[in-house]
């Protein structure tokens, strides 16, 4: 016949008055106990340390590649974000979001790019200068027919970590509106996003 089981918690010390002649058997205590006894004598520890370190690279471990992009028919957006994470690191394994790992990016045929649903002309663009009145605004699309290497940085820029760590990572960033450009001698991988394209 199993004894009966009182745990030393809550409502038990009402129970203790009633169970006074019958024994009390503690089962989840006992366990424990044993199991440290059975350790000591084995002499060893009870419960091992694990180490859990996370792993940070060091600036001497990042190695940087070179990526060139063909930016026509793609879409800004979904081109952003792709070069954006590139310029973060985060395809590599050792990304850590406090340090600046990624890659270097090339776009090319800045001028040719899309915009869909009607962004070029209901998309504005503001610079304040700071000063009363001096709010200037104009539609995406008059940039990117005026300035389409501004255009693009200022997209991939907003994606980016603010401070010195994303001003850092954009100096990595280089677009040209045509289809020449002067790093060929850094061996550029060439990069595609199909994902990216227009349909």
């Amino acid at each position: 016949m199993p004894l009966p089981t009182a745990y030393a918690c809550g409502k038990s010390a009402t129970l203790n008055r009633y169970l006074s002649d019958l024994p009390v058997v503690f089962t989840r205590n006992a366990r424990i106990i044993e199991q440290s006894l059975q350790a000591t004598k084995r002499q060893a520890p009870f419960l091992k340390e694990v180490s859990m370190s996370t792993y940070s690279p060091k600036a001497s471990e990042i190695s940087r590649e070179w990526h060139v992009v063909d930016a026509e028919g793609m879409i800004l957006g979904r081109l952003c974000t792709e070069v954006a994470r590139l310029l973060r690191g985060k395809h590599k394994p050792t990304f850590a979001p406090h340090m600046d790992s990624g890659d270097h990016v090339v776009i090319i045929n800045a001028d040719k790019i899309v915009l869909t649903s009607g962004k070029a002309e209901s998309r504005m663009v503001h610079n304040y200068s700071g000063y009363p009145g001096g709010l200037k605004s104009e539609a995406f699309g008059k940039l990117l027919a005026r300035r389409p290497d501004e255009a693009i940085r200022g997209s991939v820029r907003g994606m980016l970590p603010k401070g010195p760590l994303g001003r850092q990572m954009i100096k990595k960033l280089k677009v040209y509106s045509g289809a020449q450009h002067p790093h060929g001698a850094q061996n550029p991988i060439a990069t595609t996003f199909a994902h990216a394209k227009a349909r």
